[in-house]
Protein backbone atom coordinates (compact mmCIF):
# COMPACT_ATOMS: atom_id res chain seq x y z
CA UNK A 1 0.00 0.00 0.00
CA UNK A 2 0.93 3.83 -0.74
CA UNK A 3 0.54 4.93 2.74
CA UNK A 4 1.70 2.40 5.01
CA UNK A 5 2.53 3.60 8.12
CA UNK A 6 6.35 2.79 9.63
CA UNK A 7 4.94 2.58 13.47
CA UNK A 8 2.30 3.14 15.88
CA UNK A 9 1.39 3.32 19.55
CA UNK A 10 1.29 0.38 20.96
CA UNK A 11 -1.58 0.36 23.09
CA UNK A 12 -3.55 1.65 19.60
CA UNK A 13 -1.94 -1.50 17.55
CA UNK A 14 -3.33 -4.02 20.42
CA UNK A 15 -6.39 -2.15 20.13
CA UNK A 16 -6.59 -2.60 16.24
CA UNK A 17 -5.64 -6.48 15.85
CA UNK A 18 -8.63 -6.89 18.56
CA UNK A 19 -5.86 -8.19 21.45
CA UNK A 20 -8.08 -6.52 23.95
CA UNK A 21 -11.37 -5.07 23.71
CA UNK A 22 -10.83 -1.55 24.29
CA UNK A 23 -8.19 0.90 23.64
CA UNK A 24 -8.47 1.93 27.42
CA UNK A 25 -8.23 -1.89 28.56
CA UNK A 26 -4.75 -1.91 26.20
CA UNK A 27 -3.33 1.44 27.72
CA UNK A 28 -4.07 0.35 31.47
CA UNK A 29 -2.56 -3.00 30.31
CA UNK A 30 0.99 -0.93 29.71
CA UNK A 31 0.97 0.77 32.53
CA UNK A 32 0.77 -1.94 34.47
CA UNK A 33 3.21 -3.88 32.91
CA UNK A 34 1.33 -6.74 31.12
CA UNK A 35 3.10 -5.42 27.82
CA UNK A 36 6.23 -5.84 26.94
CA UNK A 37 7.84 -5.31 23.48
CA UNK A 38 10.87 -7.32 22.66
CA UNK A 39 10.98 -8.32 26.47
CA UNK A 40 11.30 -4.19 27.64
CA UNK A 41 8.09 -3.25 29.86
CA UNK A 42 6.28 -0.21 27.54
CA UNK A 43 4.48 2.59 27.95
CA UNK A 44 0.78 3.01 26.23
CA UNK A 45 2.46 5.65 23.84
CA UNK A 46 5.92 3.62 22.63
CA UNK A 47 6.48 2.86 19.20
CA UNK A 48 6.00 -0.91 17.56
CA UNK A 49 7.59 -1.40 14.11
CA UNK A 50 7.14 -4.36 11.71
CA UNK A 51 9.06 -7.39 13.60
CA UNK A 52 8.94 -6.28 17.26
CA UNK A 53 7.44 -9.20 19.80
CA UNK A 54 4.56 -8.42 21.49
CA UNK A 55 3.91 -9.84 24.83
CA UNK A 56 0.93 -8.81 26.74
CA UNK A 57 -0.59 -10.98 29.76
CA UNK A 58 -4.49 -10.68 29.71
CA UNK A 59 -7.39 -12.14 30.77
CA UNK A 60 -5.69 -15.07 32.72
CA UNK A 61 -3.29 -15.73 29.86
CA UNK A 62 -0.20 -14.26 28.02
CA UNK A 63 -0.34 -14.08 24.59
CA UNK A 64 2.97 -13.85 22.36
CA UNK A 65 2.59 -11.75 18.69
CA UNK A 66 4.99 -10.65 16.32
CA UNK A 67 4.31 -8.00 14.18
CA UNK A 68 3.83 -8.15 10.56
CA UNK A 69 1.76 -5.08 9.71
CA UNK A 70 1.14 -1.84 11.24
CA UNK A 71 -2.12 -0.47 11.46
CA UNK A 72 -4.07 2.27 13.99
CA UNK A 73 -7.55 1.68 13.02
CA UNK A 74 -9.86 -1.80 14.27
CA UNK A 75 -10.48 -3.60 11.29
CA UNK A 76 -12.48 -6.99 11.13
CA UNK A 77 -10.96 -10.13 12.92
CA UNK A 78 -9.89 -11.69 9.45
CA UNK A 79 -7.96 -8.54 8.33
CA UNK A 80 -6.75 -8.55 11.90
CA UNK A 81 -5.26 -11.87 11.87
CA UNK A 82 -2.97 -10.93 8.72
CA UNK A 83 -1.49 -8.26 10.88
CA UNK A 84 0.79 -10.91 13.55
CA UNK A 85 1.67 -14.21 13.63
CA UNK A 86 0.33 -16.00 16.64
CA UNK A 87 3.11 -17.73 18.54
CA UNK A 88 1.47 -17.81 21.75
CA UNK A 89 1.09 -21.03 24.18
CA UNK A 90 -2.47 -22.67 23.21
CA UNK A 91 -4.93 -21.62 26.03
CA UNK A 92 -5.76 -24.01 28.86
CA UNK A 93 -9.10 -26.38 28.35
CA UNK A 94 -12.09 -25.59 29.70
CA UNK A 95 -11.71 -28.19 32.39
CA UNK A 96 -8.99 -26.80 33.77
CA UNK A 97 -10.01 -23.79 34.44
CA UNK A 98 -11.14 -23.10 38.13
CA UNK A 99 -14.82 -22.27 38.49
CA UNK A 100 -15.70 -19.95 40.98
CA UNK A 101 -18.76 -19.99 43.08
CA UNK A 102 -20.73 -16.80 42.56
CA UNK A 103 -23.69 -16.05 44.78
CA UNK A 104 -25.79 -12.57 45.28
CA UNK A 105 -24.36 -10.06 47.17
CA UNK A 106 -26.25 -9.51 50.30
CA UNK A 107 -27.30 -12.99 50.24
CA UNK A 108 -25.62 -13.60 53.36
CA UNK A 109 -24.46 -16.72 54.92
CA UNK A 110 -25.00 -19.68 53.14
CA UNK A 111 -27.04 -22.67 54.17
CA UNK A 112 -26.07 -25.53 55.15
CA UNK A 113 -27.17 -27.25 51.17
CA UNK A 114 -25.86 -24.39 49.66
CA UNK A 115 -22.19 -24.52 51.44
CA UNK A 116 -22.17 -28.56 50.40
CA UNK A 117 -22.67 -27.67 46.86
CA UNK A 118 -19.61 -24.58 47.39
CA UNK A 119 -17.45 -27.59 48.87
CA UNK A 120 -18.37 -29.99 46.34
CA UNK A 121 -17.14 -28.03 43.32
CA UNK A 122 -14.36 -26.68 44.84
CA UNK A 123 -12.95 -30.20 45.11
CA UNK A 124 -12.92 -30.31 48.84
CA UNK A 125 -15.59 -32.75 49.76
CA UNK A 126 -16.05 -33.67 53.53
CA UNK A 127 -15.38 -37.83 53.63
CA UNK A 128 -17.93 -39.69 53.75
CA UNK A 129 -19.31 -40.83 57.35
CA UNK A 130 -18.96 -37.77 59.02
CA UNK A 131 -21.89 -36.23 60.23
CA UNK A 132 -24.35 -37.21 62.22
CA UNK A 133 -24.60 -40.75 63.92
CA UNK A 134 -27.89 -43.12 63.86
Amino acid sequence: MAGEQVSARVDSWIWSVRLTRTRSIASDACRGGHVRVNGVRVKPAHAVRAGDEIRLRHEGRERIVVVSRIITKRVGAAVAAECYVDKSPPPPPREETVTVAVRARGAGRPTKRERRDIEKLLGRQTPEGRGRRD
